[in-house]
């Protein structure tokens, strides 16, 4: 059997209609076929290849440490260089008092944490979330989720979840004393790269602080450098009580955190002891990736070239067809009429070699979030393929 009749057969499928593109190498911006096909990687892996496919320093950390040791023992008990090390690098990012990191394996077993140390902390049991908000597929994750259609299948979920709109000041009033956390994606992802206001999130800090309401920010997709920002929080002047991260922490590695204080995360280790436990989270090649990760996002000043790359694409994408395009950074939607419009144009793309995406709760918008690395040249190509894709439809 080939290699697309044993993934067929064997390996379990999340639609019927999977993009089957078979890929034999995988390299900077573009991913290569075994019959010569070689695709403009405009998705990242769906936010996670920031510093691109298969970067040499990522490389040189992994080989590094698989000459030093793989897993030695569950997440917490052992001195392990990389881990101690990715938390220092990681805290140096942020905030002073977010100054404790626990590492896990994806963004939603990141969010899993997140919620139960929100209600551990806190001691309250209701967690508000937003409309549309997409924070992953597991059974917590899911129940804080926003969109219904995703949801009904499994449930009875968590109780205790109430949505309410993401940038409406007016919501905020749901936010009161009973309330344990305010999960929100700093950039709504799957809705379509929706973007709220400064003085939204302001009054949503003020408003959790007066409540005792700890404030948790996903940034699975948009940390990490997509937004120009090493983190999307930084853009609204505001700093919340727990931020989780994945997708591209990892250089391509699978590797997620939620971080928090000192002081929240110790609720951890008494009553009951061991409050969360990962087999395998921060994997020491996968901490090691993500040092190198970060290291490479401040050497090359990848994210001080995030808005200029973003101002291009905005320049370039320009067409009758296009009904406007939505972004922070390289964070980007762009708009058609309708799914039937955009479906076309995807798959003619693709066939050009250019691959693009459209969102989970907003099929009319197409997703652009390509590897930081990208050059101007390569923005330039996927432009006109893009258009040309557009034209031919």
């Amino acid at each position: 059997m080939n290699n697309r009749q044993l993934f067929l057969q064997h390996l379990a499928q999340t639609t019927d209609f999977p993009l089957m593109i078979e890929v034999e190498k995988a390299e900077g911006v573009y991913l290569y076929g075994p019959n010569g096909e070689k695709y403009l990687d405009l998705i990242s892996g769906i936010g996670v290849s920031n510093v691109g496919h298969r970067h040499p320093k990522v490389l040189e950390a992994i080989q590094a440490q698989l000459d030093k040791y793989l897993h030695l023992m569950v997440y917490g008990e052992y001195i392990q260089s990389p881990q101690s090390k990715l938390a220092k690098a990681l805290c140096d990012t942020l905030p002073s008092h977010l100054d404790n990191v626990y590492l896990v394996n994806s963004g939603s077993e990141a969010i899993e944490g997140a919620l139960k140390l929100a209600k551990r902390y806190t001691g309250k049991r209701n967690i508000i979330s937003c409309v549309n908000a997409y924070h992953g597929s597991s059974h917590g994750a899911l129940s804080i989720g926003g969109n219904e259609i995703f949801k009904r299948a499994y449930r009875p979920l968590l109780p205790g979840i109430s949505n309410i709109q993401y940038g409406y000041l007016a919501d905020l009033e749901k936010i009161n004393s009973e309330t344990a956390a305010v999960v929100m994606e700093t950039i709504q992802g799957e809705a379509g790269i929706r973007v709220a206001t400064k003085e939204y999130f302001i009054a949503l800090r003020r408003k959790c602080s007066e409540t005792g309401t700890l404030l948790i920010l996903d940034e699975i997709q948009s940390g990490f450098g997509r937004t120009g920002k090493f983190w999307a929080f930084e853009h609204f002047e505001i700093v919340p009580d727990i931020i989780v991260t994945a997708k591209g922490m990892g250089g391509g590695m699978p590797i997620g955190a939620f971080i928090a204080n000192k002081e929240v995360m110790g609720v951890f280790k008494n009553n009951p002891l061991l409050g969360h436990i990962t087999t395998f989270g921060g994997h020491p090649v996968s901490s090691a990736a993500s040092i190198a990760t970060i290291e490479i996002l401040k050497n090359e000043s990848l994210i001080d070239q995030v808005e200029k790359k973003a101002k291009l694409f905005k320049s370039l994408l320009v067409h009758p067809k296009i009904k406007g395009i939505r972004n922070k950074g390289l964070m980007m939607a762009v708009e058609f009429e309708s799914f039937e419009v955009l479906k076309s144009i995807i798959d003619r793309a693709i066939e050009l070699g250019v691959i693009t995406d459209w969102f989970l709760f907003c099929d009319d918008s197409m997703r652009i979030a390509p590897p930081l690395t990208i050059t101007e040249d390569e923005i330039r190509k996927a432009c006109h393929i893009i258009l040309k894709a557009i034209e031919e439809n």
